[in-house]
């Protein structure tokens, strides 16, 4: 399951250095991340640090974006391959 980030975001700027996968940028008005990045920091920590470290709680699991975790692994595999 990718993260998002609602508009409940008061850009803080906390989340994005803490994103290992880099999935987090400063969207139009708000943070946003990028789904095809985000692993829920699988493979980097126990817990996404970006929810960690959130002051509002504004970042869920994205509906539209369900995936096991078999699926986060892969998704990691393929972006320490790229990176």
């Amino acid at each position: 399951m990718a993260l998002m980030i609602t508009d409940e975001c008061i850009n803080c700027d906390v989340c994005e250095p803490e994103c290992p996968n880099q999935a987090i940028s400063m969207g139009l008005e708000i943070y946003e991340i990028a789904p095809d990045k985000c692993t829920e920091c699988v493979g980097h920590f126990d817990e996404p640090q970006c929810v960690q470290v959130c002051p509002v709680a504004c970042i869920p699991v994205n509906p539209d974006r369900v995936e096991t975790r078999d699926t986060l692994w892969s998704k990691y595999r393929l972006l320490i391959a790229t990176a």
